[in-house]
Order: C-alpha cells, then structure tokens, then sequence
C-alpha cells in the first residue's frame, strides 16, 4: 500500500511520518474534494468526476493492501473493510453512470474518519473542515 499511495501522492507524504498519519492525510484530502465537489454539482462536471475517481483509487489501495497477507488486521475487520470497498466500488460506477448521490462516500469517509457527518449548518467548534 505504502509505494502506490506514495507514487499517487506523493506531496502528502512530505507533511506525514507514519502510514496512519498518510491514510489519514489522504482520507481528510480526498473527502474534502467530495464535499467541493458535492457543493459545486454538476457545473464543475470534471473536478466532480475527479474526485470520485480519486476516492475510487484511494480505496482500491487500500483493499489491496487488505488482501495482502501479512496485512495485520483481524479477519473480521478486513472482512468489514472490504464490504466497504466493494460498495464504494459499484456506488462509484453509479454515480459516473449519472444515478446516486455522491453524499453516500462523504459519510463513507467522514465515518472512517471518526469524524461526524455534516448536516449543513454552521460547522461544530473543533470539527475538521
């Protein structure tokens, strides 16, 4: 996981030390771009398309590294992980398709996160943006 995510990205690594702080670099930048994107709707046709490509490979790295066996993870949490993945994969293809609402991954990635989701109003003091 760490070279493909290093390559895809390689300018957070230089704002990171470790694998989790990068997951959760790429995560935050990524959910980030939904949001933008999910604000700006379609008359930013590309940046919308990006982003949900973007969120598609940061979770195709990360079910690969999942599969790989000397993953550490219990089973059960791989297990869980890649549940998520596989929808996130047809959930992807679906908006690309024109159907579904691109809401769906921001939770998705704000609950990886631990973060709570945004209900629109003013953000919640100490809340990530």
């Amino acid at each position: 996981m760490q070279n493909l995510a290093y390559k895809a990205y390689g300018d957070i690594t230089k704002r990171t030390s470790s694998d989790r702080q990068l997951e959760q670099a790429l995560f935050l930048q990524i959910t980030e771009a939904l949001e933008s994107a999910a604000e700006a709707g379609p008359k930013e046709f590309l940046g919308w398309v990006d982003a949900i490509h973007r969120n598609l490979q940061l979770w195709t790295v990360l079910a690969t590294d999942l599969l790989n066996p000397n993953n550490p993870l219990p089973d059960d949490l791989k297990g869980r992980l890649i549940s998520i993945f596989q929808f996130v994969r047809r959930h992807s293809h679906t908006l690309l398709g024109g159907q579904g609402d691109i809401a769906d991954l921001i939770e998705i990635n704000r609950n990886i996160m631990g973060l709570p989701a945004k209900t629109g109003g003013p953000a919640v003091e100490g809340e990530a943006a």
